[in-house]
Parts: C-alpha cells; sequence; structure tokens
C-alpha cells in the first residue's frame, strides 16, 4: 500500500469524517449525517459464524468468539474449553493488505463459571514513506490491536452475567507528517452483558428454545490522538433468539439484533454568510467563548458518561433521526445431525447513517473436536468497499480427557 492509500484509508478509519468535518450533507433530500468514532475496528465482525449471520450475535449459541458480541454466553458452553483463529481479509477493493486477525478461546471452570480471552489484530498493511522531493525515507506498517479477559458466571440455570476487560493500542498516527512523528494511543474499556436461555418448550408439535442477550460494550475513556479526545465504539447490543429441533437430526434457529452506538451525535452548525446574505463553507464561531455555533443538536465535546446519556436523544433530526441511529441484523442457522451447519443474514444500516446494507452466507462443519467455518458477503450496492469479504475460522473444542482404567488392576 502506498502513501496515498494510506490516506484514503485513515480517512475512513480515523474519527473524523468527511460528514463529520463539515456537519451535514444533503442527499436526495436526506441529511447525511453519521456518528464516526476512533478505533472502529472494534466493530468489525472478527468470526464467520456469527459474520455468516448478519452480524449478530447477542443471543446465539456460545462459541470461542463469544466475548466480541456477548461475554456472559461462556458459562453456557457445553464444552470444557475451547480456542479458535479466524483471518478476515478487509477493504480488499481498495488496497490489497488489510486483514484482520484474531484469536479467542474459553475454559469452564465449573458448571457455573467461565473465563476468555481474546486478541484482535488489524494491520493496514506496508506503507512506504518519501520525503518532499519523492524519496523513499523508509516503510511504516500501522496497526491497532485489542487484548480482552472475560468471566461469565451463572445466577440461575437460566440466566448469565458477564464482565470483560479490553486494552486497545492504535499505532496507525505514528507516522512522519510535517516533519513531526505522531505517537501510538492506547485506553481501556470494559463489557457488561447478560444472558438469558430458557428450558426447552413446545413451539406447536416441536421443541423449542428462547435465548435472549444485552451487552454494553467499549465502554470506556477517549482515546488521545496527538491533541484531540475521540470517542471509542461503545455500543448497546440488544438479541433475540429460537432454536427449533424440526425433528432428530434437523435443527434451525432465527436470530435478530439491534445495534446503537453510546457516542454523540455530529450537530448541524451554523455557517457564515457572505456579503450576499447566502452561507459560505466556513463554521461560524461564537467570538465569546471561540467555539462553533451549533443550529441545531448538542455540543459533542462532553465527557464519556454524558456522552453515553446524551446519544439517546441529541441528534439534529430529533427523534426520527435516533431511530435511524439504530442497525438491524438478522440471522438463520440451520445444523444437519449437529455436524453440518448453513447459515445466512441481513444487516442493515440506514442510508443517512453509514448505508451498510449487505447480505451473508457461510457454511460450518464439526469433525469431533474441530470446527471449521466460512462466511461471504455481499454488498447490496455495486463497487461496495465490503465485496468481497470473506472470513475463515478454525476452532477446537474439548472435554477434559476421560480417565481409562489400567488394565492391570486387579478388580476386587
Amino acid at each position: 500500500m502506498n502513501k496515498n492509500s494510506f490516506i484514503i484509508i485513515s480517512s475512513i478509519l480515523l474519527t473524523k469524517s468527511i460528514f463529520g468535518q463539515i456537519s451535514s450533507t444533503q442527499i436526495g433530500g436526506q441529511t447525511i449525517n453519521p456518528i464516526t468514532t476512533a478505533v472502529p475496528f472494534l466493530l468489525i465482525s472478527p468470526d464467520s459464524k456469527q459474520g455468516a449471520m448478519g452480524d449478530v450475535g447477542a443471543a446465539t449459541d456460545p462459541d470461542i468468539n463469544s466475548i466480541h458480541w456477548n461475554g456472559s454466553k461462556l458459562a453456557f458452553s457445553d464444552k470444557k474449553f475451547g480456542v479458535g483463529f479466524t483471518v478476515t481479509p478487509w477493504l480488499r477493493l481498495l488496497v490489497p493488505d488489510i486483514n484482520l486477525y484474531y484469536l479467542g478461546g474459553y475454559a469452564k471452570i465449573n458448571k457455573r463459571t467461565a473465563v476468555g480471552g481474546s486478541l484482535r489484530y488489524f494491520t493496514l498493511g506496508n506503507i512506504e514513506l518519501t520525503n518532499a522531493t519523492g524519496q523513499k525515507t523508509g516503510d511504516f506498517k500501522p496497526n491497532e490491536f485489542a487484548v480482552d479477559l472475560a468471566v461469565s458466571q451463572k445466577l440461575s440455570d437460566n440466566f448469565s452475567l458477564g464482565v470483560a476487560t479490553r486494552f486497545i493500542n492504535s499505532s496507525i498516527s505514528r507516522v512522519y507528517f510535517n516533519g513531526s512523528q505522531g505517537n501510538a494511543a492506547s485506553t481501556v474499556a470494559v463489557d457488561l452483558s447478560m444472558f438469558y436461555k430458557s428450558n426447552k418448550f413446545k413451539l406447536g408439535d416441536k421443541k423449542a428454545v428462547y435465548t435472549a442477550g444485552l451487552a454494553f460494550t467499549n465502554i470506556g475513556a477517549k482515546i488521545k490522538y496527538s491533541n484531540d479526545q475521540n470517542f471509542i465504539p461503545m455500543n448497546l447490543r440488544l438479541g433475540n433468539g429460537l432454536k427449533t429441533e424440526i425433528d432428530d437430526f434437523n435443527t434451525i434457529g432465527f436470530y435478530i439484533d439491534f445495534n446503537k452506538l453510546l457516542v454523540p451525535t455530529p450537530p448541524i452548525y451554523q455557517y457564515e454568510k457572505d456579503a450576499n446574505g447566502n452561507p459560505t463553507s466556513v463554521i461560524a464561531i461564537d467570538p465569546a467563548t471561540g467555539a462553533r455555533i451549533i443550529e441545531k443538536g448538542k455540543n459533542p465535546n462532553v465527557p464519556v458518561a454524558q456522552g453515553i446519556l446524551q446519544s439517546f436523544g441529541d441528534a439534529p433530526g430529533g427523534f426520527k433521526e435516533e431511530l435511524q441511529e439504530v442497525n438491524i441484523c438478522t440471522g438463520l442457522e440451520y445444523w444437519y445431525n449437529n455436524t453440518f451447519a448453513i447459515r445466512s443474514g441481513y444487516f442493515y444500516e440506514p442510508k443517512t447513517k453509514g448505508s451498510r446494507q449487505f447480505f451473508t452466507v457461510g457454511m460450518g462443519f464439526k469433525f469431533k473436536v474441530i470446527n471449521v467455518d466460512g462466511s461471504y458477503l455481499i454488498p447490496t450496492l455495486l463497487n461496495n468497499p465490503l465485496q468481497r469479504t470473506w472470513r475463515i475460522t478454525l476452532s477446537f473444542n474439548f472435554d477434559p480427557a476421560v480417565k481409562e482404567k489400567d488394565p492391570t488392576t486387579v478388580q476386587p
């Protein structure tokens, strides 16, 4: 990846997008006003199982990747411990060397308690740095990573709580700009989650299980690049699921998640006017405070706790715009004999808030302790940067070895 490509990618991944800088833009009569944050890689689906089901995950079955979606699910794992690895090539239509790697695992301490951990590594490839005359001055490999530790505890046979801590590091600014070198930025965050799984009940003449999950993720301090402090992608995820046993060999599950960023919405600023009274592209400044004048909405430069509360009612377009900040994910999973799975899903984000809209498909196989899962993303619009996004996950789930009797032992 060359330097120009990095500038393009950075404009996508860094906190202030083009829309954020100019407040809002009108396209087709609609106000485009997306919420942008630092370290958005924390929101990328890191595994192929949930990635194949439209990025649902709050109420799906527990697995080695549960920490990302809802860590409280780990206590309901039916195996003693497991570990897995996922690779995701990212934004392949833009550059060829951006990848997300995810390593996750868990262990059951007892019937009611489980612990887990994960490492997420996001690399933006290699960049050749040059000076003003075009001579190469070195290489730069920007990257971001997050390390998680989680605990999940059953409070009853049907309900569990989970807590996860996360260390986040971003070095995408560690490169020379205008003769000065940027620094890596870091912060910490926590996840708070809960999970409910019903007993089996009759659904017509079939047996079914209902699940529900709620997760507050990436709740933490702002991250600082140079002199600016930026919100990380704090998120609220609420999900429901229904899994039905068609017969002894076939099961099918339906899932739906709702996601909302717990980050202030960019306001609409007031612009200076020219001599003829027409608005210019320069944001008006309050001479008394030196702050930009807000026409609609609220000041986004607030403390974290205030920003979380403010995120539920600060959209310039009122309640209608608040509803547009909720992403909807739906997923379907079919299992044959608990050995072969087919999955599909759909992710919907309104056009005014980013316009990520895509279908997903995938398959999974189980062979003894080995699980192999794959997924593929299909955008609804052509020439979408998310085209050709695929994921492959290899995981292992174990029960403790059963001690065999010594054949030389004399039986009483």
